[in-house]
């Protein structure tokens, strides 16, 4: 458990977890970490957490200079300015002891997952006092079913998938809570190769066959919005097919896609095939859209609030850190070994960075091409409410707002990001411009009702 090492060692390297299967760790000892107590490990991992924010949790920064200065110099430095122990004391007391420390997250291999992934090779879960399994999950599907049956006590998920297995839509009704987002923008259109002279004109895409990896995800109803507003009904002129992200680049290059929107790394890793092109990043459709979150059970959060609390923290303590690009390019690193992403760390790179080859000979430099913000907006949760009211996945009357407030959990993520030192928006709802359209949360069924194209 390296993340539990000497924080005062230039030597040690804090960034890597019990499971990590890199060249450092498979010839370390873990042997006196796992004779640590349960408390003992909760010490070692606050001091240090408190000893890398010193340095912007770069590790690089921390190893150059204990190096320089000598482990117990630092180590007398730090006890000259702040008491360690009483502070360790203190975090330990306010964080609580999780009822259930051992546990076990779903992630579907996307670089929207980043923070969720990240948590376990990084140290985020163990500075909370948690030893977490990231489980690589190969659908949706199986994350939701997985997230249902209790095999998985938290997981990744599409921000609209908390709202329909709240309501019922897709699987049996059970109260689910979405307490933080994972990442914003972080999506994009892709077409084959083959399809460049349609790349100008979105309307020449009738009789195409486009990807998305869930009916219940913003990838649907973003497709579903794009097509709609250059004139095609996403159910009679396209066809769209629930295809898992890793089986999204294989099938565009065997011809059963003509396109797909998609989440990242796989985008990026159709140009690195040379199967498609990058049509549109989702965030020149809407910008700042949710993409991905960190969801559970109601019941899970009721019977474990320590737990739940203290997983809560990791996600948003991570979230945060890989929204500093200067951190991105060590994440991108973490990321990408076989058991998470499996990806070349040059295409994760492309994406987290923003500096891209488009497929089309161009490089484009778009840093916030997908960004991390943990707080869920309940207008969010109103507006993909509407989607899913307009395409027909659910029906009759809607309360918009007591959905969007009983699933998206803004208060426990805004107590958090304070508890953290980061400052939450005061306000839990406001107006969103897709393509150019005004959303007004305050006004679901006239806006559903705008729309020419739509089932409802």
């Amino acid at each position: 458990m390296k993340s539990l090492g000497n924080p005062y060692d230039g030597k040690s390297d804090l960034r890597h977890s019990k499971g990590c299967g890199c060249a450092d760790c498979s010839t370390t000892t873990t042997a006196a970490s796992e004779t640590l107590s349960s408390e003992q490990m909760m010490g070692r991992a606050i001091e240090s957490a408190i000893v890398r924010s010193t340095f912007g949790h770069s590790d690089i920064s921390r190893r150059s200079f204990a190096s320089m200065l000598g482990a117990s110099t630092l180590a007398a430095a730090f006890a000259s300015v702040l008491p360690i122990d009483k502070a360790m004391a203190n975090i330990l007391e306010d964080i609580g002891t999780p009822e259930k420390p051992n546990l076990r997250v779903g992630f579907v291999p996307i670089t929207c997952a980043t923070p969720i992934i990240m948590a376990e090779p990084m140290g985020f879960y163990e500075r909370y006092g948690l030893n977490v399994e990231v489980v690589k999950t190969s659908s949706w599907a199986i994350a939701r079913d997985m997230s249902l049956s209790g095999e998985y006590d938290a997981s990744h998920m599409l921000t609209p998938m908390p709202l329909a297995i709240t309501l019922g839509a897709g699987s049996t009704a059970t109260p689910f809570l979405m307490p933080a987002v994972e990442n914003i923008n972080g999506q994009a259109i892709v077409l084959r190769n083959d399809h460049q002279d349609k790349n100008d004109d979105p309307s020449l895409w009738k009789g195409m066959t486009f990807g998305v990896p869930f009916e219940y995800s913003m990838h649907n109803f973003l497709l579903r919005y794009y097509v709609a507003e250059h004139g095609l009904d996403p159910d009679q002129d396209i066809q769209i097919r629930v295809v898992p992200p890793p089986e999204m680049v294989a099938n565009l290059s065997a011809g059963n896609l003509d396109g797909f929107l998609s989440p990242d790394p796989f985008n990026q890793r159709a140009v690195w095939e040379n199967a498609g092109f990058i049509h549109k990043l989702t965030k020149d459709i809407w910008e700042g859209h949710p993409c991905c979150a960190f969801a559970c059970s109601a019941e899970f959060a009721q019977t474990n609030p320590n737990t739940y609390g203290n997983l809560l923290r990791a996600i948003i303590d991570a979230t945060q850190f890989a929204s500093a690009s200067e951190n991105r390019a060590d994440i991108s690193a973490a990321i990408a070994p076989t058991n998470y992403l499996n990806q070349p760390v040059e295409v994760i790179q492309q994406v987290l960075t923003g500096r891209y080859a488009d497929g089309l000979g161009s490089v484009q430099d778009v840093p916030d091409r997908i960004d991390f913000d943990p707080f869920p907006w309940h207008s969010m949760g109103v507006w993909i409410l509407t989607q899913m009211k307009r395409w027909g996945y659910i029906e009759g009357d809607v309360d918009y707002r007591a959905v969007a407030e009983q699933v998206y959990l803004a208060s426990d993520c805004a107590t958090v990001m304070r508890d953290l030192g980061l400052t939450p928006p005061e306000e839990t709802y406001k107006s969103h411009v897709i393509m150019g359209k005004t959303f007004d949360p305050a006004e679901p069924e006239a806006y559903v009702e705008s729309f020419d194209i739509r089932r409802s």
